[in-house]
């Protein structure tokens, strides 16, 4: 049984003394230590040695009280799986030498045995869950099929994905070919994680907020319900799709335990479009914690309270930044675990 089961419980609704709290990235950039192993080693090196993974995991469990880890990943590692070969390039970020543009490149791309090649994440999960020894639980995850197709199309980051979304338009029976075979494989993936022992698995789509409200129903939230139809009976499944609000609605009718929102979206608003009966997760502005550690405690205690402390996650609306001072960082944290209701 895990100890500090306080994430568990808002994922089932229950009634907490306060909302547990993780950070998106926490396992990360903005950590001396995670920068240390970061000047030894290069990115995908990092991903896919279960001890250097594994102890990238839990160097802010070491320092912070917090109420889950997420196994450190990458959500490119299931394209690497299916025969796309990723890079990490200087300065740039993810990259791909030949973009897939083509229904001859789509039709190539395999759906792959994930025990073979994506077993490095799989032991990362055992070495991972040895250490934190039942204190906390540990959450797996994925990238959302949309997000993959984006990075595979366009072949690096992008502020539009313009390539990608042209793609979609111009050839979408290729398109919607790419995005099973990601969905599959996600699928066989996460499923794989849940049987090693994570405790939850959250859904990143980080470019569902590039696409109308339409479009994301035809690229993009019917692949991941797909996901969350075959992982809900097997473990709780978080959505998160930056930049998607459009969508809650939709979303809090399928069988999600939860639901991030990012920062771009009211607490009162996001309750009323989750009918008041979701688990939220979010939404503090990662950029906010450059302000002082004492506006920090008064902003997350403001959110906190407009959210309500049961059926929510207390988090940031998006990945923590490498240039956040520790002591920030902190003060986010230590601002939920020490939150008390006002009498």
């Amino acid at each position: 049984m895990i100890k500090n089961d306080l994430y568990l419980k808002a994922l089932r609704g229950e009634t907490v003394e306060r909302p547990p709290v993780w950070m998106m990235r926490q396992a990360g950039r903005y950590l001396p230590e995670f920068i240390a192993l970061r000047d030894k080693y290069d990115f995908f090196t990092r991903c896919q040695t279960p001890e250097l993974a594994s102890e990238i995991t839990v160097q802010p469990i070491r320092r912070f009280p917090l109420d889950a880890a997420i196994l450190f990943s990458d959500i490119l590692v299931v394209p690497q799986a299916m025969g796309i070969d990723f890079k990490m390039k200087e300065n740039v970020g993810p990259w791909l030498d030949n973009p897939i543009r083509t229904m001859e490149q789509v039709q190539n791309v395999v759906v792959p045995d994930v025990n073979d090649t994506l077993g490095y994440v799989f032991d990362a999960i055992e070495l991972t869950l040895i250490k934190l020894d039942n204190e906390i639980p540990l959450i797996g995850f994925a990238g959302s099929p949309w997000t993959i197709l984006c990075y595979c199309i366009e072949g690096k980051g992008s502020k539009a994905f313009d390539i990608a979304k042209s793609f979609c338009f111009q050839q979408p029976e290729a398109a919607h070919l790419l995005l099973q075979k990601i969905t599959d494989t996600t699928i066989a993936y996460l499923k794989r994680k849940v049987e090693k022992g994570v405790s939850a698995v959250q859904v990143f789509d980080s470019w569902g907020g590039m696409l109308s409200p339409q479009d994301y129903q035809e690229f993009s939230w019917q692949y991941i319900n797909q996901i969350v139809e075959a992982l809900s009976p097997l473990t709780h499944v978080v959505v998160f799709g930056k930049g998607c609000w459009f969508a809650l609605e939709d979303m809090t009718m399928s069988k999600v335990s939860a639901l991030g929102v990012d920062w771009t979206i009211t607490p009162e608003l996001a309750r009323t479009l989750t009918n008041h009966t979701m688990t939220l997760q979010g939404n503090f502005d990662p950029a906010r914690l450059h302000s002082t550690p004492e506006t920090i405690k008064k902003m997350v205690t403001e959110m906190i309270n407009r959210f309500g402390k049961d059926r929510y996650i207390a988090n940031l609306g998006h990945g923590i930044l490498p240039n956040i001072p520790v002591e920030n960082a902190e003060a986010f944290i230590r601002a939920v675990v020490d939150w008390k209701p006002t009498i």
